[in-house]
């Protein structure tokens, strides 16, 4: 089993709303290093830290499994979907898209702000100033020190 960090915007998609739903659609990601891992990395089964971005905390506020294989993205083919994507050919799709399940919520968030204070944490893709991608490997150590700060 491999481990995973996964942002999204709680206004387009929280843990809420993943918890309401008990599994859904992780789709729009148009980064070729994000593609690859949804790709042909990751895999069924495989646990992901749910990662709230672009908010004041930023934080790790719970936990999914991967649920399905990779799939073409369906938003790449659709017009009126802002992740749309004109030169994306329906025979050889440029994006690709997983299912996730729902496993719990934290009862606190995990800030930003305590994974870079952390120790055990400074490798960690999140807490690295400039890192972007919208998923990243965590390994079998950060799982640990992140679930132990989740209260686990």
């Amino acid at each position: 089993m491999a481990y995973w960090l996964m942002k999204s915007e709680p206004d387009a998609y929280s843990i809420d709303d993943l918890a309401k739903e008990g599994a859904g659609m992780w789709e729009g990601c148009r980064n070729y290093t994000v593609r690859n891992f949804l790709r042909d990395t990751m895999q069924k089964g495989d646990r992901a830290l749910f990662y709230h971005s672009s908010v004041d905390p930023a934080g790790v506020v719970g936990e999914m499994e991967i649920a399905s294989d990779a799939y073409p993205d369906p938003t790449q083919f659709d017009p009126e979907n802002e992740y749309y994507d004109a030169k994306s050919p329906k025979e050889n799709p440029r994006w690709f898209a997983r299912d996730v399940k729902f496993i719990r919520k934290f009862p606190e968030m995990v800030t930003l702000a305590l994974l870079k204070a952390t120790p055990g944490l400074d490798a960690m893709g999140v807490v690295k100033r400039g890192q972007r991608l919208s998923i990243m490997p965590v390994t079998a150590a950060e799982w640990e020190i992140v679930m132990g700060l989740a209260g686990k």
